[in-house]
């Protein structure tokens, strides 16, 4: 009985803190940092986002957070120079990272991305957990590989989201996820959760991952 309670209290608390997944009652995009910018020491857990321009980061987190356009999508690929620090509900950080891999950069702007992505992963204290996005409709590109090599290789686990469901038949789904899993060579174990921003398919699943891994204000080795 005593157990029971306890449970029961535990279960009200994580409730009152995040609400039936996540109710966001606030997002600000709060710090934009560039190259030379000094990044911010946050005291809150932090997601981070990573994926080639024009994947769709910026749509995924609008839809993370019940917002049209507070993350700013655009026409314009590898147009993000920055990192944008997004406070949700005062509780944790989503971390925008630049995208990669446009080919129309320079390679002098290209190596300046590179750089403030390395500058944020040597430096954060705060970082529990990598999202990396991979569109489904084709096979991961070579930045796409080095991107995921980077993250395992600064002793994070990421999570793949294969953006742009809603683009591909029903019944390629599983291939195109393998097709993902065998071009990166992802260790066993890796979660790719398929997602839509049209339909917000993945959306419950992204939730339970970010709440686990805030609830447990620790970097998670590995989801399952």
């Amino acid at each position: 009985m005593q157990k029971l309670r306890e449970m029961e209290k535990k279960a009200q608390k994580t409730a009152q803190k995040w609400g039936n997944t996540m109710i966001i009652k606030s997002a600000n995009l709060e710090t934009v940092c560039g190259i030379t910018s000094v990044l911010p020491v946050n005291d809150k857990p932090e997601i981070a986002f990573a994926g080639k321009s024009n994947v769709g980061k910026s749509s995924l987190i609008n839809a993370l957070m019940n917002r049209k356009s507070l993350a700013r999508t655009s026409s314009q690929p590898g147009k993000t120079q920055t990192i944008n620090f997004y406070n949700i509900n005062d509780l944790l950080y989503f971390v925008d990272l630049p995208g990669y891999g446009y080919a129309k950069v320079s390679e002098t702007v290209k190596a300046k991305w590179g750089k403030m992505i390395e500058k944020y992963f040597r430096t954060t204290k705060q970082l529990r957990m990598v999202f990396l996005l991979i569109d489904i409709r084709h096979a991961p590109s070579e930045n796409d590989k080095i991107m995921y090599d980077w993250i395992i290789y600064h002793n994070y686990q990421p999570v793949i989201i294969a953006t742009k469901l809603d683009k591909i038949k029903r019944s390629q789904k599983d291939k195109q996820i393998k097709l993902i899993k065998e071009s990166l060579n992802v260790k066993p174990g890796t979660v790719v959760i398929p997602f839509s921003s049209e339909t917000k398919q993945g959306r419950e699943e992204l939730w339970e991952i970010i709440e686990r891994i805030c609830d447990r204000n620790e970097p998670e080795d590995t989801i399952s």
